[in-house]
């Protein structure tokens, strides 16, 4: 499963307010797969979150998001706006012409 589709799978499974355990023993063996393969459980993802309870489905995304391992990132350090690459030409269009 991927990450963005936990929202969904933890406002289905759990009635909110919801204790910590409660979401780990509801969805914590949900597999996360990474862009890269590599899988994880919300359990493993939720144990170094230091909340008890969740007052709703967008708290409890929001600390699952928080606490995903760097592998879920796809291209770190990407920036589609920034300048071309030392060595690379800036090819602009007639529409960017001064």
């Amino acid at each position: 499963m991927r990450y963005s589709e936990t929202h969904q799978l933890f406002d289905q499974a759990c009635s909110f307010p919801v204790e910590h355990e409660m979401v780990v023993e509801q969805v914590g063996d949900v597999t996360l797969t990474t862009p890269a393969g590599d899988s994880f459980t919300v359990q493993e993802i939720l144990t170094v979150t230091d909340e008890t309870s969740y007052r709703s489905v967008d708290a409890l995304y929001t600390t699952l998001l928080r606490n995903l391992d760097e592998a879920f990132i796809g291209s770190k350090y990407y920036d589609d706006r920034s300048g071309p690459a030392p060595g690379e030409e800036q090819v602009r269009g007639e529409a960017d012409a001064f």
